[in-house]
Parts: C-alpha cells; sequence; structure tokens
C-alpha cells in the first residue's frame, strides 16, 4: 500500500485510526535546521479543536514525539526525522455494528475487496482522518523551514453548506491586493477559534453546522490556501508540475474531491483575453500583473502567490439511518451511526491544506529548484 509521496522529501506516514500509535518518517530534510516543537504543537492543535461545538468529541493529545533525526542540539541532522504520535482516546467497541456492513461514503466497501476481511475497520483503519495527525506534523516543519525562506502560507474555510468566507485577495498582484492579503493572514494567525476570514461568517457556518448536527446529518466545505513570497522557477513540466505535486498530496487525504488553481473551473466561461496574466516591469522585473492562473503557469511558480482551493465531502458517518448491505449474510439491511463524528470535517481540515502546501512547495524547491541568474 503506497503510503510515501515526494521526490527529493520523501514523507511515509503509517498506523491506523485506532492502532496503538500513527506518525510520520521524512526524509531529505536539509541538515542544521532547529524546529520550533512548541510552534508544531500549537499548529498541530488546531487540527485537533477539543470539545468545539462543530467537532467531534474524540479528543487526543496530538504529542509528536522526536524519535530520530535530530541530533543533541535539536538540529535536523540529515537522519530521517520519524514522528510518533500515540493513539490514547480510542473505542474500537463503537464499530462492532458495522464490521460486516460497509458504511456509505466510507472506504469500507472497497477495502473489503481488495483484502477480503483482513482490513482493520474501527476508525476507518488507514483509511481514517486520523491520519492527517501525522501529515500535519510532517507539514508543520515544512511551514517552519520554508519561513526562513520568506515564505508565508496560510488557509482558511472558504465555505460550507451555502455560506461564504470572503475570498483571499490573491488574484491581482498590484500592492494594494498584495496589503489586503497579508491583512487577511494576520486575521487568521490572530488566535480565532474557527478558522475563517470574517468573524460574521464564522459564526453563520457554527449555526448551520449546529443544525446539521441536530438535523442527525453532516455538511461539507471548501478550503482555500495561499503561499506568498515564492520566487518564480519552483517545479518542472507535466508531472513533476507543482500543481500535480499539490495533487498527489491533496488526493491522499481522504474527504478532498476536487481541487483547483487560481479562477479554476471559471475558466470554462472565459476568453483568453480575460483569464490571460499579462506581465510587466515591477521594481525592475518582470512579474504578472494579475494572477488568474493561480501563482503557477506550467507546473512552475510564477512568483506570484500560490493558490488552491479543495472541496471536502460531508462526513460519511450520520446517526440517521442508511442503506447499506450485511457482506456476511448477503442480505440488504440499514444501519445508523451513534459514534464520535464530526458534523463538518472541513474546519479541522484547514491546518492540513497548509501542510498539504508546505510539503509540496519544499519538496518542489529541494528537487526543482528555480534556477539563479
Amino acid at each position: 500500500m503506497a503510503s510515501s509521496f515526494g521526490t527529493a522529501l520523501r514523507v511515509t506516514i503509517f498506523g491506523q485510526s485506532h492502532s496503538p500509535a500513527i506518525g510520520c518518517v521524512v526524509e531529505g530534510l536539509p541538515a542544521g535546521f532547529v524546529p520550533d516543537m512548541d510552534a508544531l504543537r500549537a499548529f498541530m492543535a488546531r487540527r485537533a479543536p477539543g470539545q468545539a461545538s462543530w467537532a467531534t468529541p474524540r479528543k487526543e493529545a496530538d504529542e509528536p514525539q522526536v524519535l530520530s533525526g535530530l541530533n543533541q542540539r535539536g538540529e535536523t541532522c540529515g537522519a530521517p526525522l520519524a514522528l510518533m504520535i500515540e493513539n490514547t482516546n480510542t473505542r474500537s467497541g463503537d464499530y462492532d455494528d458495522v464490521l460486516h456492513v460497509p458504511r456509505p461514503g466510507h472506504a469500507d466497501f472497497t477495502a473489503q475487496a481488495k483484502w477480503l476481511g483482513h482490513q482493520d475497520v474501527p476508525g476507518g483503519g488507514h483509511f481514517s482522518g486520523r491520519l492527517t495527525a501525522p501529515l500535519c506534523a510532517a507539514g508543520g516543519i515544512a511551514l517552519q523551514m520554508l519561513a526562513t525562506r520568506g515564505v508565508r502560507i496560510g488557509a482558511h474555510l472558504l465555505q460550507v453548506g451555502d455560506v461564504r468566507d470572503e475570498a483571499f485577495c490573491a488574484t491581482s498582484c498590484d500592492a494594494s491586493s498584495a496589503s489586503s492579503l497579508m491583512a487577511q493572514l494576520d486575521a487568521l494567525a490572530d488566535g480565532r477559534a474557527f478558522p475563517t476570514i470574517s468573524a460574521r461568517a464564522g459564526e453563520a457556518m457554527i449555526e448551520v453546522i449546529s443544525h446539521c448536527r441536530e438535523a442527525q446529518d453532516s455538511l461539507g466545505g471548501s478550503i482555500e490556501c495561499v503561499a506568498t513570497g515564492l520566487p518564480a522557477g519552483i517545479g518542472g513540466p507535466m508531472f513533476d508540475g507543482i500543481e500535480s505535486t499539490i495533487a498527489r498530496l491533496a488526493f491522499g487525504v481522504p474527504a478532498v474531491k476536487s481541487l483547483e488553481f487560481g479562477v479554476g473551473s471559471r475558466v470554462a466561461n472565459m476568453r483568453a483575453s480575460q483569464n490571460n496574466d499579462p506581465f510587466g516591469m515591477v521594481d525592475g522585473r518582470p512579474q504578472p500583473l494579475t494572477n488568474n492562473a493561480g501563482g503557477n503557469l506550467g507546473g512552475i511558480t510564477t512568483g506570484a502567490p500560490l493558490c488552491f482551493r479543495i472541496a471536502i465531502k460531508p462526513t460519511p458517518s450520520i446517526a440517521r439511518e442508511q442503506v447499506s448491505v450485511d457482506l456476511e449474510r448477503a442480505c440488504d439491511t440499514t444501519l445508523s451511526l451513534h459514534g464520535r463524528h464530526d458534523p463538518c470535517i472541513a474546519p479541522r481540515a484547514v491546518p492540513v491544506a497548509e501542510a498539504i502546501m508546505a510539503l509540496a512547495l519544499l519538496d518542489s524547491w529541494l528537487a526543482f529548484p528555480p534556477q539563479t541568474t
């Protein structure tokens, strides 16, 4: 089972939702960097927001333990960095009734077809969103390394149901838009509990999530992520492009159903004269004057903000009765799920989007760096 990704930066994720521990092994990190473990814990805490009304009641400390990869001074030393996170709050008994009844929307049916009952079912096993914790651990280190290169990454919950947050000011490259984008990123970094730029939009999202939970249902959402401070020239053509690298990471997250860059699917309704980003000389350097492309052309960064959006499906586990089959008895049946599940997984996936961006960028920068003149 392929649980690794990357070219120069190679990341392997291991564990299952209810195994004793989960974790990651990161190979190819530049030596001599001192990770800020307190900052890493704070970043990972955003993925597991405790007892918030819009999140699962399952509460895990998500304390990353360093097993290898740092020297006595706390620096990366060239050896693989191995991080482990203990699972301390599992309730596998919640899944006794569904061991032979595939949950609609989950990978239970396809896992059964592939491994014929040998798969680990409780919590979704290796298909669980729980595995985004070590992804965030690896991504949190990448975020810190990129920050030393002048790169800033941020994400927010753009939409839940019919409620939308304001979008990032990332489709224009003028000074006013750049200033507005920095202000938006500052607002997201102020420690707010719900990851929206507009506090009012966040309150409305929490309300619709609450109504959905009361109806024994769940909601999907979308997340927008941006990286600023990038030079032009990172990435490669075709399958080594930055879009391809981000896509491989994004679709490794179980809930992600779509991905788009820049103006995305709107290009289908545009003319080239509307979509093309003209170039101009700014401070003695050529750069795009607008950013409909989302910060890359031909899979290579343009120097404009790199921006993508991902759509997150509704949490499949709901208390409403659903139709399924009993694989053991070979008959139709119904099920309703009463374990600990998110009424909307999208808010907790916001730092996951940042981890995806950071890992893809650091890998591409190390493997396919810009050429200096």
